[in-house]
């Protein structure tokens, strides 16, 4: 008499997935937190071949020319003549940040060069990132 109590326990014995999908859930949301996100310019940028890149740089401010010598900053076009004030606002909001600029292949040197001009004038550190994507 004594087994078939065992066997009805046996029976009814469940395994609780809670624990362990309340597990699963804190990590998926750990994950989805921490992930670091990439910026995009705002525009497909045709960019020329370059030998160096200073991975300590801490982005926060991302500059794209386009082969039009448009500029955009931070996925917004922006007129030649109001990037001194756009760049000392971004800098205002993360004194700690620097820039990266990317420009197009065809675009005008004289664009590209008023641009890392006006950065470099407002304290940003800048670096030009220009590799032809494969």
């Amino acid at each position: 008499m004594a087994r078939r109590g065992f066997r009805a326990e046996e029976e009814e014995a469940e395994l609780n997935m809670t624990p362990m999908l309340d597990v699963v859930f804190i990590l998926l949301i750990f994950f989805i937190v921490t992930a670091v996100f990439v910026k995009e310019p705002g525009i497909d940028v045709s960019r020329p071949e370059v030998n160096s890149f200073d991975e300590n740089l801490r982005e926060t401010i991302l500059v794209a020319i386009s082969n039009e010598d448009e500029v955009w900053i931070n996925r917004r076009q922006v007129d030649i003549r109001d990037i001194r004030p756009v760049i000392e606002a971004l800098r205002a909001e993360n004194p700690q940040g620097g820039a990266i600029v990317q420009g197009d292949a065809t675009a005008r040197f004289s664009v590209v060069y008023e641009v890392m001009e006006t950065l470099q004038s407002t304290g940003v550190p800048t670096q030009y990132v220009s590799v032809r994507p494969n």
